[in-house]
This record gives structure tokens, sequence and C-alpha cells, in this order.
């Protein structure tokens, strides 16, 4: 399969069947490691337009993916490589839901779907987490609603420690429920 590199974090799977394997996934974490944000993604849909928008990302564990939720959008991600826990909030910043996720073959579930628009962001427990996500599009940039909680990306001193200490109430609360 020839991908077609977009920007430092997208790549496009070009032709109409795309396919993915070990070559595609060594080529994303080679991107991660060169990218600002830590993360890299190959985009098996032809464009923003496309009504289902599939993508395989690998994500460095540093990566901040600040909260956020997609109205009127479902998601689903299907693990590939690593762990994650993925922290669902109420619209006032608690914590209403952490999902265990891993890879096939493990003891978490590799496979979630959230039908409702819920904040959202994610835990990586691995150095690396390759991930096949899915939602509708078209993807329209600015529709995604984040979360006035949590700091914006470009603050990297408050990011980095609002993302240390969500995974510190999200490891109480799973001491606690264990």
């Amino acid at each position: 399969m020839s991908l077609v590199q977009k920007s430092p974090e997208v790549f496009l799977a070009e032709g109409p069947i795309a396919s993915v394997g070990r070559a595609e996934i060594d080529a994303l974490k080679a991107a991660v490691k060169a990218s600002p944000k830590r993360r890299a993604r190959i985009n098996a849909h032809p464009d923003g337009d496309d009504t289902l928008h599939e993508m395989i990302i690998a994500i460095d564990s540093h990566s901040y993916i600040r909260p956020h939720k997609h109205p009127g959008k479902s998601e689903a991600f299907h693990i590939v490589e690593g762990e994650v826990d993925i922290v669902v909030f109420d619209d006032s910043g608690e914590i209403a839901r952490v999902v265990e996720l891993g890879a096939p073959g493990g003891t978490r579930p590799f496979y979630y779907r959230m039908s409702n628009a819920f904040f959202h962001t994610l835990i990586i427990r691995s150095e690396l987490l390759v991930v096949h996500e899915i939602t509708n599009g078209p993807f329209r940039p600015g529709a995604s609603v984040f979360a006035d909680f949590a700091p914006e990306d470009s603050d990297t001193a408050a990011a980095a420690a609002y993302q240390a200490d969500l995974a510190r109430r999200v490891a109480a609360l799973q001491d606690a429920a264990a």
C-alpha cells in the first residue's frame, strides 16, 4: 500500500483499497517520534467529506489529548497495540467512567464504542498506543468541543500537570474498585 504524507502527523492511504500491516505500523511509530504532538495517523478514508472515517493512530504516552466531545458523532476504538484508559467526564469535569482497554489477548477489553457526545480523554498506560479509530464523517474543523475544565494544548506545563493529576485520580478510582 502507498502512503502519502499530508503533514508531520497525517498519512493518507492511497487508492480504493487500504490495508495496514507491520510496515505501516512501523512507519507510524517512527512518525510519532518526529511529531511535535507525539502522535501520527493513517487515514484510510479518502478525504474529510467521507461519511465513514477510519484511522490507524499511534500515540506516545506523553501526548496530551485535551478532553473533548464530538456532538452528533459516535466513536469506536479497537486496540492494536498497547493499553489505554479512556476517561469519560460529566460536563463539570468530574470523572464519570473509566474504560480500560488493551490489545487482544490481554486481560482488558480491546474494543469500545461511545454513541453519545461525552467529554473524554486518554491516559496511555503503555509506552505507545496503536488504535484503529472509527467515527462518522464528514470532518469539520472546529466541530469538536473542548472542555473548559482542562488546559489548552498550547499551555504545555499546565497540560502536563493536568495529565499527571488525572492519572493519579484515575489510579485512585481503580484502586478503590479493586
